[in-house]
């Protein structure tokens, strides 16, 4: 796998001073918002990145 992908995007991420944050429990639900991005980590994810979109639209109002 190495050989396809030299790298993790976390590490690369925290490189390049991004704040990345992922779920404790692997393929559990976990969103987050900062700000206007709103990101997932997986596909079980979809009813929480909802859930921020709409409290992110509700804002706007």
């Amino acid at each position: 796998m190495k050989s396809r992908v030299p790298f993790l995007p976390e590490d690369e991420l925290h490189a390049k001073g991004a704040k990345y944050v992922r779920s404790t429990l692997p393929m559990t639900p976990h969103a987050v918002r900062d700000g206007r991005l709103i990101t997932d980590q997986n596909p079980v994810s979809t009813k929480a990145v909802s859930d921020l979109i709409l409290g992110a639209l509700a804002e706007t109002e």
